[in-house]
């Protein structure tokens, strides 16, 4: 029999409803889907809206627990839903599925459970008042009242996903007005959004430093033969005042060109500090509390890490290659990039020249070595000689070198097998990546070895629903 999780106990705490919460009484039923053409969507359901809606953790508590009391769901499981399918609103889709908006519903589902909870006439899963109580809809609809577990199954079909949003409910705890885990799986989400930003400014200086030292680069080529010209005696005065000017006009080109290489080299340097900073602020959250990572990234796999971060939503890889065995997984420019597994870098190549561009290639404990290719940025600790452990920062995905657009080039070395056929490899696939040529498997993850701890009850004058593991829930009066 499958391990069962701590209990859950779900205190719906008296709070105030948003202005745009719907009168309970009015809420659409969850006994029955809506009729066909009975609600106004937006004209392209599938097109995110140009500026995102954007919610402080007060205004989604209220939203939370507004939808809990209306549909009979945990507010928990509503905020836990939200953090694991959008963190927040912040990756909205739509996905690789066609899952869209704060919930990420298909739209099919949202044809028959979407809603205009904040009353402006539209059902728009883009909306976080209307998709939060729209899951809460299609939860009781899917018989969260008996029983919990089936109904967040049915959400998303796969056990893990059932344990994850489960335990990230606990973390949330049993008194909404208290601070504590909740805030703190909020205030993550918020520093990850930050530090998303930051790669992508980080990739995008390192373009463009790139493209001017190539232009001075460029520049210095045209010195050197007009400087030869200048020697010739059997130059005419004004042949001789031709090449004069046109060297001055080089040296105040070049004086420019320092100029601006400074100002560009101090944006680089800043950002790259920022960085650094976030992920510093990143890991001291996750050591502080282990629970704020859960579905943040996808854990290890018989020791190895995917080395591409961001998820089947934004990664994606082929099962081939255009000419030898290699994988390139496409990512988001500024992506952040990991060490696959226990290794020792053996060479590094911090300078956009070659084939691979900017990269670096690991010996692993077993043997076997990786090179990495393409990368905007190379983390500052990978160097010939360090250790790494598996998931430790290396870099960030970009396009540098022989590319047509950003990706992760990742090849055995020698180049004889694909990484693909690797059985690691395969196992994250619709975990941290969608396979670009072939369906995307749901598969089944290993359970996080910490536990949070039990909820418990605190007095409340309200309904208190009681989740017990064994597949009921209880209902009582507080």
């Amino acid at each position: 029999m499958r391990r069962l999780l701590p209990g859950i106990v779900a205190v719906l705490a008296a709070a105030l409803l948003p202005a745009t919460a719907p009168a309970q009484g009015s809420l659409p039923s969850y006994t029955e889907p809506n009729a066909s053409g009975s609600i106004t969507v937006p004209f392209n359901l599938s097109t995110p809206p140009a500026r995102p809606a954007q919610r402080s953790y007060e205004e989604l508590l209220g939203l939370w627990q507004s939808a809990g009391r209306g549909y009979g769901v945990p507010w928990q499981v509503l905020a836990a839903i939200n953090k694991i399918e959008s963190n927040f609103g912040q990756n909205m889709g739509p996905s690789s599925a066609g899952a869209l908006g704060w919930m990420q519903f298909i739209p099919s589902s949202w044809m028959r459970w979407g809603m205009d909870a904040d009353g402006d006439g539209i059902a728009d899963p883009w909306d976080p008042e209307d998709a939060v109580f729209s899951a809460a809809r299609y939860l009781a609809a899917a018989g969260a009242h008996e029983d919990l577990e089936r109904a967040i199954f049915a959400y998303n079909h796969a056990q893990w996903y059932v344990d994850d949003v489960l335990e990230l409910a606990a973390l949330f705890g049993d008194d909404p007005l208290a601070p504590g885990a909740g805030q703190l799986v909020y205030d993550v989400a918020d520093l990850e959004r930050r530090l998303a930003k930051a790669r992508r400014e980080l990739a995008d200086a390192r373009k463009k430093l790139a493209r001017f030292e190539r232009r001075a680069s460029r520049s210095g080529e045209s010195r050197l033969p007009l400087e030869r010209r200048a020697g010739n005696p059997g130059l005419s005065d004004a042949e001789f005042r031709k090449v004069q000017a046109r060297l001055e006009e080089l040296d105040a080109f070049e004086t420019s060109l320092a100029v601006r290489r400074e100002r560009l080299g101090a944006r680089f340097a800043r950002t790259v500090a920022r960085v650094e900073e976030l992920e510093e602020e990143r890991a001291g959250a996750a050591l502080a509390s282990p629970g704020t990572a859960v579905a943040a990234a996808p854990g290890a796999i018989d020791g190895y890490v995917f080395p591409v971060g961001g998820g089947p939503e934004l990664v994606s890889v082929a099962h081939d290659h255009h000419d030898y065995p290699a994988a390139d997984i496409a990512a988001p420019e500024g992506s952040p990039l990991y060490a696959l597994a226990d290794a020792t870098v053996i060479d590094t190549y911090p300078n956009d020249t070659g084939r691979c561009g900017i990269g670096l290639t690991l010996l692993l404990e077993t043997g076997a070595v990786f090179t990495y290719c393409h990368l905007s940025y190379l983390e500052p600790h990978v160097e010939p000689g360090a250790a790494l452990v598996a998931g430790a920062p290396v870099g960030l995905v970009g396009s540098t070198g022989n590319s047509t657009g950003p990706h992760l080039h990742l090849a055995f070395d020698p180049a004889l097998t694909y990484p693909q056929e690797e059985p690691w490899f395969r196992a994250f696939a619709g975990r941290a990546f969608s396979w670009q040529d072939a369906p995307t498997p749901q598969r089944e993850r290993p359970k996080p070895s910490a536990r949070p701890k039990p909820l418990r009850a605190a007095p409340s004058d309200g309904p208190v629903f009681r989740v017990v593991r064994k597949r009921v829930i209880r209902f009582s009066l507080g």
